[in-house]
């Protein structure tokens, strides 16, 4: 995501990023947005004080109208649910009012449809906030529109490599260059993750020489922390 940030360079109008990644805070850091804090920085929401009781109480009769409206199934204990949902990121351009749902996600690359099959599950989960966020754009005539963009990397390191450079691109990161290595690091990263969590299952299963390839920072970094409990070796 900061990759994305940093390798983002068009300028709007007054000399500034066209694109705001609210997400990537830096190369370690990251913050997911949930739907109060997106519709406020669109202009659709106020958060106001704590205390003041009228956030989710308008919040909620916003959405209930929504699926009222598109006949869409929906009950009151869903509600909490909805609000709650956070993209992995967001990508805003307040000039031409555009928010885009970043989703980072792996999948199993053994069917040939590996990808699109994931990418519909990543489309169908986000599809009813996007919905709700361009109808309450539409009745408050802010004119801004809500999309979604997905990068979808296999388990093995496969991905389709035209459209994620082209989805890169979307977000004006237009130096083919830094497409590329931007998509290299994520599929090293994937299978970097593929590989420790095989380690991790191996540790699960007790299989103590496996100890011996991990990175020593995990190994001696409290290991409680990944719900890992090492049995004392058998004698």
């Amino acid at each position: 995501m900061f990759s994305i940030r940093k390798s983002s360079t068009e300028l709007n109008d007054a000399s500034e990023p066209r694109w705001h990644f609210s997400s990537a805070l830096s190369p370690e850091a990251h913050a997911e947005w949930g739907l109060y804090k997106i519709l406020e920085y669109m202009g659709l929401h106020e958060i106001l004080p704590p205390g003041v009781g009228q956030n989710r109480a308008k919040l909620r009769k916003d959405i209930e109208e929504y699926h009222t409206a598109y006949a869409i199934d929906f009950d009151d204990t869903d509600i909490d649910t909805f609000i709650a949902r956070r993209p992995d990121g967001l990508a805003f351009d307040k000039g031409k009012k555009m928010c885009v749902f970043l989703e980072y996600t792996r999948a199993m690359d053994t069917n040939e449809d590996w990808a699109e099959k994931k990418e519909q599950e990543k489309n169908d989960s986000y599809s009813s906030h996007l919905g709700f966020i361009n109808h309450l754009s539409y009745r408050e005539k802010s004119g801004w529109k809500a999309s979604q963009t997905t990068f979808t990397t296999g388990a093995r390191g496969s991905l389709h490599t035209n459209q994620f450079l082209t989805r890169l691109e979307s977000l004006w990161v237009k130096n083919k260059n830094t497409r590329e290595a931007i998509q290299n690091r994520t599929v090293q990263k994937t299978l970097s993750m593929s590989d420790m969590i095989l380690k991790f299952f191996f540790i699960a299963l007790k299989a103590e020489w496996t100890l011996q390839s991990l990175p020593t920072e995990i190994v001696n970094k409290k290991m409680e922390r990944f719900n890992l409990h090492l049995q004392p070796p058998r004698m």
